[in-house]
């Protein structure tokens, strides 16, 4: 990156968002990803600092996003909603900061985008690739095994993401094991810390690896490591190596639908409402900081509410579904 007062700029926000607001490593890494592009696009159009950028300037930036050239891949709206958020987000600190005279980001409208409902697997889906993360149809179950259904039980048992649950250690699950009363201590964006439920089938998942399945991987590492789940050399492992056993899982499961990490955590949210969990302890559990974040699974029971509702009350099954 050429060194000039763009540069400088930008990168003082992005400590601002690091120090103060305390994002997470991967957000970081994205708003950085889309500032870069941004002012890689500021330079081609001569321009190199704050001062110089108009609100015509961010409104032909827009633009650009919406209507790439040819030799560019076409954006998904929610890839230019996260752009302009974050060079909304740039220009507003810029203002406060005094970098700027006038907050631009007025001029930015990020696109309307349809909302998606998460995808969530069945309670018979999960059973089935709980299942599977146990078996590779060998005879005998191998630590890789026993970890996958460690990885798997925890990700569907307490609705964490895949960082939280890689990031666990040794000590983590210990505490938690050995207090019933306490539950698991995750911490998840901005580095809050929250505690949820660890139920009997993750209890003993866990049990199971750490007693017959961790120690065998955790002699191949060159370095100690208090991670709790480990890959094949014996070192942590990573949210890519997670998702391929999730995803590989649901393959010998028979599962068609795409799988991930995420999936099981959308599942736990679905499946938690759909037996009767207030809105706002789920909110609690998953680690959302608004309401409005968990409410979207509402919608995914829906049908199932309609469902009950035509089973349970006496003048409802002539009701149109």
């Amino acid at each position: 990156m050429v060194n000039d007062s763009l540069e400088r700029e930008i990168s003082a926000y992005v400590d601002h968002l690091r120090v103060e607001r305390g994002l997470s490593v991967n957000t970081l890494a994205a708003y950085g990803r889309d500032l870069d592009r941004y002012a890689s696009w500021l330079r081609t159009h001569d321009i190199h600092s704050p001062q110089a950028v108009t609100g015509g300037t961010l409104e032909s930036y827009a633009t650009s996003l919406r209507t790439p050239a040819d030799d560019q891949p076409t954006l998904a709206p929610a890839s230019i909603a996260r752009m302009l958020a974050a060079v909304r987000g740039l220009h507003r600190f810029w203002a406060i900061e005094h970098v700027t005279p006038d907050d631009l980001a007025r001029y930015v409208t990020p696109p309307k985008s349809t909302r998606r409902l998460p995808k969530a697997l069945s309670v018979d889906e999960v059973q089935r690739l709980l299942a599977a993360a146990g078996s590779d149809g060998e005879a005998s179950t191998t630590s890789s095994q026993l970890c996958d259904v460690a990885l798997t039980e925890l990700l569907y048992g307490t609705g964490a993401r895949i960082s939280e649950v890689v990031a666990l250690d040794v000590d983590d699950l210990e505490r938690a094991l050995s207090d019933h009363t306490v539950g698991l201590r995750l911490i998840g964006k901005g580095d809050k810390e929250r505690l949820v439920p660890l139920g009997s089938y993750a209890r003993a998942a866990v049990e199971a690896w750490l007693v017959r399945g961790r120690p065998a991987l955790a002699a191949r590492a060159v370095r100690a490591t208090p991670a709790l789940l480990l890959n094949e050399r014996g070192g942590r492992l990573s949210r890519q190596s997670a998702f391929n056993r999730i995803r590989a899982a649901a393959h010998r499961a028979g599962i068609t639908a795409e799988v991930s990490p995420h999936s099981l955590r959308h599942s736990y949210a679905t499946h938690l409402l759909d037996g009767g969990a207030d809105v706002r302890v789920v909110q609690e559990l998953l680690g959302h900081a608004s309401v409005t974040t968990t409410q979207i699974y509402t919608l995914v029971t829906v049908d199932h509410l309609r469902d009950v509702y035509r089973e349970a009350h006496p003048r409802a099954r002539d009701v149109e579904p």
